[in-house]
């Protein structure tokens, strides 16, 4: 079997999730923390099977961030696949680990089932509301997405007390956002807190790497694999930022060479 981390402590696999999460030693994990691809956006198959840029667009962001795939999953299909890969997920995790998945509304029941289909304890919800979201007249406003967690098995009681909710905008294009669903790094970071310091993370849908560089700023080690060309580099640039390794784009400070 493969180490995912080698000899580093956050890394970034390119490929398929479910082919990558099979080549993991077996209870080698402390926590999955991901954001698996929702297959929402609407209730019918056709709403499904639109780009993600027009699916989750604001409105004003659809032509600004690549698309993902995996995304456009009938219900019975996506609920199939997601039992798949949270088994290998399961197999992989230290007994009393932790599974910390976002979902939305739409999704919310498949998902439950599917993490206990998959083998996991279902240890509840977790809102994550975002207070800047649009009104519906005669409608509730709909301005919270969910985190579902669980555990493999029985579940030791220790480490830090996390909050049972959250409110947090996501981030904008001018604070470094590069994909269309991207979490905030202040929620992640929060998240990742479920497994201990220096235990190690692994997040299957890694999108462009919120949840590696929360490992490295919360003192985890990670491992992640994303399936799209452009996020993929966009993750390895951030957990590169991140760790020290590199200087954000445009912060590069100019050399003064006309005394040498």
């Amino acid at each position: 079997m493969a180490d995912p981390i080698r000899d580093r402590e956050a890394t970034v696999h390119f490929g398929d999730a479910l082919a990558w999460l099979q080549t993991l030693e077996t209870a080698s994990v402390d926590a999955v923390v991901t954001d698996p691809p929702y297959s929402s956006g609407g209730l019918l198959r056709s709403d499904r099977a639109n780009t993600t840029s027009t699916k989750y667009s604001d409105g004003q962001s659809q032509t600004r961030y690549a698309d993902f795939s995996g995304d456009n999953r009938d219900q019975r299909g996506w609920a199939y696949w997601m039992t798949l890969w949270l088994g290998e997920a399961l197999r992989v995790t230290k007994p009393g680990g932790a599974l910390v998945m976002f979902c939305d509304w739409r999704q919310l029941p498949t998902a439950s089932d599917a993490v206990q289909s998959g083998g996991w304890v279902w240890r509840g919800l977790v809102p994550w509301i975002k207070p800047a979201s649009r009104p519906q007249q005669g409608r509730f406003t709909q301005n919270a997405e969910f985190v579902v967690w669980a555990s493999n098995g029985p579940m030791p009681i220790q480490g830090d007390c996390l909050p049972g909710y959250y409110m947090a905008q996501p981030p904008r294009a001018n604070e470094g956002r590069t994909h269309i669903t991207q979490k905030p790094v202040d929620v992640v970071r929060s998240l990742v807190r479920i497994a201990p310091r220096g235990g190690l993370i692994i997040d299957p849908f890694a999108g462009s790497g919120t949840t590696g560089v929360a490992c490295v700023l919360e003192g985890r080690r990670f491992a992640g694999c994303e399936n799209t060309a452009v996020h993929h580099a966009a993750a390895v640039s951030r957990l590169a930022i991140a760790a020290g390794e590199a200087i954000p784009h445009g912060r590069q400070i100019a050399l003064d060479l006309s005394e040498a």
